[in-house]
């Protein structure tokens, strides 16, 4: 159902403090090595660099290498392909992602603020877990038929730590402890998700508070997203800028 689609699409949105949803809200300039694992010893890799406002990601996708930058303030995103030496360049509507566009995490922001169609109201202060969180009712109307679902947010970090769906889907984040991760101070979150005639789904995430997003995530099936030597320190203009020689391209190019 579309409208049941839209408002999972809020809380999961808020929810997820993976690792390219959270980088360029932090505040703290950083390089940093990315390797996603799969089952099978299926290995990406790839490179981040986040500076004021601004985040560049380079991958190899398909055997391609393709780098995307984006930058908050003039609200513009670029793809690059270097084998070709052409880019696509698209402006960032208010209310769509792209992750860098993303406010600083708090409790007392709107989790609806810029989504057309979705209303947050703040429901009041409850403990979820033993944290402080604060309640939002979160509700969407389309063709005369109205949704209502919730979600806490922690005081502390500004995370998600709970939802509900009006389908019985639900999700509920528990910090286990502090542990170290690439010689960091990370904290340890697990993510329990469930849903009518299912089984709960298990996650695992350690969270970097000083960089304001997480540095691992541990996946069922084998699924790991992380990264690695983390470099904090201003970064070159360059890197988030199209380099000269390249061409505008309306549509991906073929693969050579």
């Amino acid at each position: 159902m579309r409208i049941q689609k839209r408002l999972q699409w809020v809380a999961a949105g808020t929810v997820a403090f993976a690792v390219s949803a959270q980088a360029g809200i932090a505040g703290v300039p950083f390089s940093a090595d990315m390797l996603s694992r799969g089952p099978n010893d299926q290995v990406t890799t790839g490179k981040m660099y986040v500076g004021e406002s601004r985040m560049r990601i380079e991958m190899s996708q398909q055997g391609r290498d393709v780098i995307r930058i984006n930058d908050q303030d003039k609200r513009m995103e670029w793809i690059l392909f270097p084998d070709q030496k052409g880019y696509m360049e698209r402006s960032v509507a208010q209310g769509e992602e792209p992750p860098a566009s993303m406010p600083t995490p708090s409790a007392e922001t709107n989790p609806c603020e810029g989504l057309q169609g979705l209303n947050c109201r703040r429901v009041g202060e409850e403990d979820v877990g033993g944290r402080a969180a604060i309640k939002w009712e979160m509700t969407v109307t389309n063709e005369g038929q109205t949704l209502t679902g919730a979600q806490w947010i922690d005081v502390e970090r500004g995370l998600p730590l709970k939802y509900q769906m009006p389908n019985g889907q639900s999700m509920e984040l528990k910090m286990l402890g502090a542990e170290s991760i690439g010689g960091r101070a990370a904290e340890k979150w697990r993510m329990t998700t469930t849903a009518p005639n299912q089984q709960p789904v298990e996650t695992f995430q350690w969270y970097d508070p000083q960089l304001k997003l997480s540095v691992r995530e541990e996946f069922p099936g084998g699924f790991v997203r992380e990264l690695g030597n983390i470099q904090i320190g201003p970064q070159p203009d360059d890197l988030f800028r199209v380099p000269e020689g390249y061409s505008k391209m309306d549509a991906p190019p073929e693969p050579r």
